[in-house]
């Protein structure tokens, strides 16, 4: 069985100067918003459960090495995250390192085996990644019920509860993950977009989500009755600092509900060009950008489906013959703003991705292939949107500041920027 997702209503730009809608049916995969862009351009019950309003996480204290089970025992303490980098503020004159990031919405390990193969990419080529992961992806579909979605009956969910041994598959993943050194982020839960999805959700619905998210991660061993199963080595009410929401619907509320609960960063908008971050209400702003579309006069979003949309349009299961040239159309994509950014401004580029085969697997094997032509490069670093936080809190705002000025392919004199 695969636990699936589907996409009906998914909107997709068209790649010419003119904005088209192509509206897809349903299929596998995740849903997020806009295609390409011209390159000058920038039915239920309602059942939603009263916010648990989590307190914000505190500084952790300085671990005194003694593993300590929490709550029901699904999560633990085990000390300081491993193979996390040391944090170094630029020096005068100093160029930026190139930051990359790579992260996947939803983080199911069914049999496709993709979460375990890209952690082990991962692994093989010095990166560490986001996972988004689903809170329900830890739910048991007989336990569904347990979930009370914003403005949509209980236990309702536009993607698929996982069968037991995804789920047991993907707390083994999101286990070894954190130990790898990777963030375990949110894609909340039910992944509703278009009406009563999260665009109009007020922030208390998304309160209401968030808090659901989290609890299925710290309650897995209650909701699920798998005593046998190793808790997961970290404390997710603290290890969670950061999410993107399902179809990149419904940032504005959600950034309230994030910063009440804590979070450093947000994933959810809909795109902007590649330059240096920014805050948006105190919480690190990082969207999916705009990319150069190979042989085109447009940019197109830094995501698979985005590529998808422009090139199969309504089907994940387009014309083989044309497999291999959108493979490299999209792997030179990406490419495209990678070479832009790393020769000119040295803004993070940020790459979004799903665990899917649409198109024959052609997006996960030119992902892979990014991520093997540029993480062990000279000045590049891969890393999690929580490790790029941690570095960018680490900087003057005002080298910030002066970075966020910059053009993507803007040659920069450092030892005027940084000082």
């Amino acid at each position: 069985m695969r636990t699936s997702r589907g996409l009906a209503g998914l909107l997709a730009v068209g790649v010419a100067g003119a904005v088209t809608v192509a509206l897809l049916p349903g299929s596998d995969g995740d849903r997020e918003s806009a295609g390409a862009v011209p390159a000058a351009a920038a039915g239920s019950a309602t059942a939603t459960a009263p916010p648990t309003r989590t307190p914000a996480p505190s500084p952790s204290p300085t671990w005194d090495g003694v593993v300590r089970s929490i709550g029901d025992g699904s999560t633990s303490d085990t000390g300081p995250q491993p193979n996390r980098p040391p944090v170094e503020k630029l020096k005068p004159g100093e160029k930026p390192p190139q930051f990359v990031v790579f992260s996947w919405d939803g983080a199911l390990e069914n049999e496709d085996h993709l979460f375990s193969h890209f952690r082990k990419v991962a692994q093989e080529n010095d990166a560490h990644m986001t996972f988004f992961l689903s809170g329900i992806y830890l739910v048991p579909n007989s336990k569904r019920s347990l979930y009370h979605p914003p403005q949509h009956a209980v236990g309702k969910a536009d993607i698929s509860f996982p069968t037991d041994a995804h789920l047991r598959a993907t707390l083994e993943q999101v286990r070894q993950a954190w130990v790898d050194g990777n963030e375990i982020g949110t894609h909340f839960n039910g992944h509703f977009c278009g009406p009563k999805g999260g665009g109009d959700w007020s922030v208390a619905e998304w309160q209401s989500e968030l808090d659901q998210a989290r609890s299925f991660v710290t309650d897995w061993k209650t909701n699920t009755g798998m005593k046998d199963v190793p808790a997961l080595p970290f404390d997710y009410t603290r290890e969670l600092v950061g999410g993107r929401a399902p179809c990149l619907e419904g940032q504005k509320n959600l950034l309230a509900a994030e910063k009440a609960s804590g979070f450093r960063y947000d994933a959810s908008s809909p795109g902007e060009f590649q330059v240096w971050p920014a805050k948006k209400d105190g919480i690190w702003n990082f969207p999916l950008q705009m990319v150069p579309y190979p042989g085109k006069p447009t940019q197109v979003l830094s995501m698979d489906f985005n590529f998808l949309a422009n090139q199969s349009g309504e089907s994940t299961n387009g014309d083989p013959k044309k497999y291999q040239a959108w493979e490299r159309e999209t792997r030179d994509g990406y490419l495209n703003g990678f070479e832009r950014v790393y020769n000119g401004s040295r803004a993070p580029l940020f790459i979004g991705n799903h665990f899917e085969t649409w198109n024959g697997g052609i997006y996960m094997q030119a992902i892979e292939d990014v991520v093997k032509g540029v993480c062990k490069r000279e000045g590049v670093r891969c890393v999690s949107f929580k490790e790029l936080a941690d570095w960018l809190d680490a900087q003057d705002p005002k080298v910030l500041e002066r970075l966020r000025g910059l053009d993507p392919a803007q040659p920069a004199d450092w030892s005027a920027l940084v000082k």
